[in-house]
């Protein structure tokens, strides 16, 4: 009879754990250029493990995260900070304060390349914030309320701390 000491488990174990990992999807993203800035990282530990019904999922860059496996919802720390535009800004609140964001339009030079793709995306950039922060949204996910994605992400992206806002246009001296 064949028996099997307590230590000859793990080799097997090991093979079937790094099976596992070697399927888990990974989303290839690039970096922001101000991607080791600290508050990257205080943002990113901060970030839930599940956003819309997806969970998490592995990336190839620092500060940034990914939910879904496919048409994944994409988050970069520490892109460039978006210059004077006329694109939307919205304010979207939660836990009692607020983060501005930019919403450009489907021909402005901020879209990332992953904003791009076929089908679209919305795409928000913090307005104000330093370092900025990029979410995109593909409209493959079916999500209606892409704002409502924002809201969740509240928590994390306030430990950047803002020092410009949103004006809105009945302010604006012509």
């Amino acid at each position: 009879m064949l028996t099997w000491g307590r230590g000859r488990w793990l080799v097997p174990a090991c093979l079937a754990l790094g099976l596992l990992t070697a399927c888990s999807p990974t989303v290839t993203l690039q970096p922001g250029p101000f991607a080791p800035d600290p508050v990257c990282a205080a943002v990113i530990q901060l970030l839930p493990a599940e956003l819309a019904g997806r969970p998490q999922v592995s990336t190839t860059a620092q500060a940034t995260v990914a939910w879904g496996a496919t048409d994944a919802i994409t988050l970069r720390c520490g892109v460039e900070n978006p210059p004077p535009t006329t694109d939307r800004c919205v304010t979207v609140e939660a836990g009692g304060s607020a983060v501005d964001w930019i919403n450009p339009e489907a021909d402005s030079p901020l879209l990332p390349p992953n904003a791009l793709a076929e089908g679209g995306a919305w795409t928000f950039i913090t307005y104000g914030r330093t370092p900025a922060i990029e979410v995109v949204i593909p409209a493959a996910t079916g999500i209606e309320q892409p704002t409502a994605v924002l809201v969740d992400l509240a928590p994390a992206i306030q430990r950047a701390p803002a020092s410009r806002f949103c004006v809105e246009a009945t302010t604006l001296v012509p």
